[in-house]
Formats: structure tokens, sequence, C-alpha cells
């Protein structure tokens, strides 16, 4: 909570959207809160209509996502996210500001590596990484379409902040 909330301080950001609570530790949200920022958690698997509705219309208007990778990956820097129930993928791809979360059980050598990961896990569809959609995050969006000038955050975050959580 410390980083995100030093983060925030530097990029003078306010709100802040987090996946749920036990994919990016208990606590976050009420100790980010303490530290002046507005917190919207994900709602619960089972919650209204209404309510994912809200959380993405305050996606598009958060400072910063926080979200869990589901991998880290060595060998290209890479942060591979999954979506899924407590897990949406706004949290990772509208925010100007994303803030990713890891242990060291999300560590992985190399992108083959993960492959094997994820054909194990799909054989389940109830594992935690089977969800709808896979992002690799390889740093913030970019793209050099306008006039060859390089431009970040024009199709997701202009920043990615990795966190490495030892209990996490």
């Amino acid at each position: 909570p410390a980083a995100i909330s030093r983060i925030a301080r530097e990029r003078d950001a306010r709100r802040v959207i987090t996946w749920s609570a036990s994919l990016v530790g208990s606590g976050l949200g009420e100790r980010l809160r303490a530290d002046g920022l507005e917190v919207l958690e994900e709602p619960p698997d089972g919650a209204s209509g209404g309510e994912r509705v809200r959380f993405r219309q305050a996606s598009a208007q958060a400072d910063i996502g926080v979200a869990a990778a589901d991998l880290a990956v060595a060998e290209t820097g890479s942060l591979v996210v999954t979506s899924g129930v407590g897990k949406a993928r706004s949290a990772s791809l509208l925010p100007p500001y994303h803030v990713a979360i890891f242990g060291k059980s999300a560590l992985v050598e190399t992108l083959e590596q993960v492959g094997v990961i994820f054909e194990a896990l799909h054989r389940d569809p109830g594992a935690r990484a089977s969800g709808a959609s896979i992002a690799f995050i390889t740093g913030p969006s970019r793209t050099a379409d306008i006039e060859l000038t390089l431009t970040r955050g024009v199709h997701g975050p202009k920043e990615v902040h990795a966190i490495f959580v030892e209990t996490l």
C-alpha cells in the first residue's frame, strides 16, 4: 500500500480501482483510503449487473488500476494477467497508471514455461487462471502511428508499475 500511495502522490492521482481483496491482499483498500485515496474494489462474484456497470464506469475515470499478475516472466520482463471472477480487465487497461502486484509464486523464467503452465491450468475450467482473456503486459501502451511520433497511453496505461510482494 505504501508503494501505491507513493505512486499516487507523485502523479497527483486520487482515484484507485482494485481487483477483489482476496486477489490483491486484504486490507489494501482500507490502507489506501487512510492515505486519502478514493478506492473502489471490484464487486464480488454474484454482484448485481448495476454494481458491475458502476465498476466499469469507475474504471474509465480512475487514475490507478491495481491488479495481481498471474505470472511474471524474467526472460522478457512481461506480466501475465488473466481475467475472471474478481479480475476485471478494465483495472489493467483503462486507468493511465497500472500497478501489478505479484509474489514469488508468480515468477517464471521463460515464455515457454508460461505456455506449459497455461496448458495445465486450462485443463481445469475451475482453475484460477482460466479466464476469458490473457494479457501479456511488457510495458506501457505505446504507438507511433501518428506522424511516427512515439506516444504513450493511447490504447492503455501510459505507465506500468510492477510491485513484488513477498507475502502475496
